[in-house]
């Protein structure tokens, strides 16, 4: 097949092109130019070889969009993916290619609230993404119904039967029907793929995508490990030990975008955030001033960075962690361009380790280690730079200056030395003031002190919650109470301990900060329902005096009999990012009166599951 050169070669209807050309996307991959012809034109199954970040999503989504039916109100097409993280974006993807078409697309994976996937299938839904194992929930309750599906993809393939996933696969697959198309993507093709293409598919035409590096090889990828409250002071330095810094810093959210963005503007950078909530107009105008230089930073979400073409970029900064590794690959994409090389530079949080490597891994980058810049480097650095940059302006001796008359009266009574340090301290003070950069920890090296260490652990800070299970509380429904009132996000709320009369948790400084001032005014007595936990016992291990008793992350007997333990091939939903550290659990959202009510009404608050007739609790009928 000839290569093409634009999504209006290759069959998709107009609507799909207005749609694709609204993301900033003007040519389609070589996955995209080889698969949707194939989806759309021929009725038959496909398996599409090639490396995360060549576009795969997009070339399976675009030919289900044209193809399912938005007036048919049943699932169409089932999507099943290895994580929650990947299944999350598939559909966020997915959900802003379909243009005007008025199609539901719903997420499904362990760790999210069973009613609210309830709900929206009860609904009506026209494409699944999820995990095999809340996929298989859903087909044992009956809640899915997959009579009207067209399409079944299996996306990161090899990355599933690594992960343990081929018995759950097998199940889906059985209770799919049998007229069915059936699509697999993936990397490698591991002789298990290969056994389920023949058991699963029918007569499968292979497309084989040949990419020898996913990475530009003039992109010098770093990572530095840094604590979350560190990294903004890592982010300042970085940029300051560079003489000319022109990048883009991604955040994770359009709210650190803003917090980050005005946080280098306050410190006299020339830096703009850039965020879906910006007009039209806004984005052109912050994207001409950065390519006229006007400004030399721009601190993006990965949706805003989309089609966003900027020349001679030195630096990409991942201040916080790509979901995946395509979006580690899109990103670093961006600097190492027509031969010039240019900077990658990762923060790695100490929790973040294990979904660093899986990036590493299966991006195929070597990213190798380095330290946050040192304060005194810095300010060594910048006083050679001003040393090379006047001796390169300084007039030559017999040059006629109109200021030499000037020089001449300065020096008339003052020594010349004095004269030069004075004109130096007034245009340079704040360049070589090394009081300007807050401590941080470097390479190991903490430079905080030990008080600050125990109340600020690698960034997150440890509260105390004045109720427990007495009052109701397991560790999901305190997490998902958490959430909603403060905005935040799963993975900020971890290590969470729930005993009989208190619980914990530790959330980043932000988010704790949020969570503080949310419940300053709320609990019986007049005192805060939440606080910091004592920096001396961060884990509540004062108020038991038991020695020895776990009060980390690991449920305890009583925890694993009170809340259920999930099936540990379900746990494989969270992998390779590691399982949530509050463990298993029901999916029932709290309400938020219930949080606050006084503990005297703790027997019949609203997070009480009913009793039956013999006063116990009824089981669980399903699982997280």
């Amino acid at each position: 097949m000839s290569e093409l050169l634009s999504f209006a070669d290759l069959g998709l209807s107009a609507q799909t092109i207005a749609a694709v050309k609204s993301k900033g996307f003007e040519e389609p991959t070589k996955i995209q130019t080889a698969c949707i012809p194939l989806l759309l034109k021929d009725q038959i199954d496909v398996i599409g070889q090639a490396q995360t970040g060549t576009g795969k999503t997009a070339a399976f989504g675009l030919p289900i969009l044209e193809i399912v039916d938005p007036s048919v109100r049943q699932v169409q097409a089932l999507i099943l993916a290895p994580t929650r993280e990947l299944a999350v974006q598939v559909s966020e993807e997915i959900n802003s290619l379909k243009g005007d078409r008025h199609l539901e697309i719903a997420a499904v994976y362990g760790g999210a609230s069973m009613d609210l996937q309830l709900r929206k299938l009860r609904r009506g839904v026209h494409v699944v993404v999820g995990t095999p194992g809340r996929i298989l929930d859903h087909l044992r309750r009956g809640s899915l119904k997959l009579d009207q599906l067209k399409f079944v993809v299996l996306d990161e393939a090899d990355e599933m039967l690594d992960m343990g996933f081929v018995e759950d696969i097998e199940e889906v697959l059985k209770q799919t029907p049998e007229n069915k198309r059936m699509l697999c993507f993936s990397a490698t093709m591991p002789a298990p793929i290969q056994r389920l293409a023949g058991r699963f598919m029918h007569e499968p035409q292979l497309v084989t995508i040949k990419q020898d590096t996913p990475t530009s090889s003039l992109t010098d990828q770093i990572y530095v490990e840094v604590r979350e409250s560190d990294k903004f002071e890592a982010l300042t330095r970085i940029i300051d030990m560079e003489e000319s810094f022109y990048g883009i810093v991604f955040c994770r959210t359009k709210v650190q975008c803003d917090e980050i963005g005005r946080k280098l503007m306050d410190r006299g950078y020339d830096a703009e955030p850039l965020h879906g909530d910006l007009s039209q107009k806004q984005r052109e105008n912050i994207l001409h001033k950065m390519r006229d230089r006007s400004i030399s930073i721009i601190v993006a979400t990965d949706v805003a960075a989309r089609g966003i073409d900027i020349s001679d970029l030195t630096h990409v900064i991942n201040f916080s962690l790509p979901e995946d590794p395509e979006a580690y690959i899109h990103r670093i994409g961006r600097t190492g361009r027509a031969g010039k090389t240019g900077i990658a530079i990762t923060f790695v949080g100490p929790r973040e380790f294990r979904r660093f490597s899986f990036i590493q891994k299966v991006s195929r980058s070597e990213i190798r280690r380095e330290s946050v810049p040192d304060a005194r480097d810095i300010i060594e650095t910048k006083r050679t730079r001003i040393i090379s940059k006047l001796s390169s302006i300084t007039t030559d001796e017999g040059q006629e200056s109109p200021f030499l008359d000037i020089a001449e009266q300065l020096l008339e009574d003052k020594r010349p030395n004095d004269v030069v340090a004075s004109l130096l301290d007034h245009f340079y003070k704040d360049e070589l003031d090394v009081s300007k950069y807050q401590n941080i920890s470097l390479g190991g090296r903490n430079e905080r002190g030990p008080r600050e260490q125990r109340s600020e652990d690698n960034g997150f800070t440890r509260l105390f919650i004045a109720r427990g299970r007495k009052d109701g509380l397991d560790k999901r429904r305190l997490v998902d109470y958490l959430i909603e009132q403060v905005g935040a996000e799963d993975r900020d709320i971890q290590n969470v301990t729930v005993r009989d009369d208190f619980s914990f948790v530790s959330a980043p400084l932000q988010v704790a900060e949020r969570i503080l001032q949310t419940f300053s005014s709320v609990g019986s007595e007049g005192k805060p329902i939440i606080t910091r936990a004592k920096p001396d016992n961060p884990n509540g291990k004062h108020l038991s005096g038991r020695k020895g008793d776990r009060y980390d992350d690991r449920p305890s007997s009583s925890d694993r009999r009170s809340q259920g333990r999930r099936p540990r091939r379900d746990n494989s939903d969270y992998q390779p990012y590691g399982r949530d550290s509050y463990g298993g659990g029901d999916d029932y959202r709290p309400r938020p009166s219930s949080f606050q009510d006084d503990r005297s009404n703790r027997s019949h608050g609203k997070y009480s599951s009913p009793k039956g007739k013999n006063g116990s609790r009824p089981k669980k009928r399903y699982r997280d």
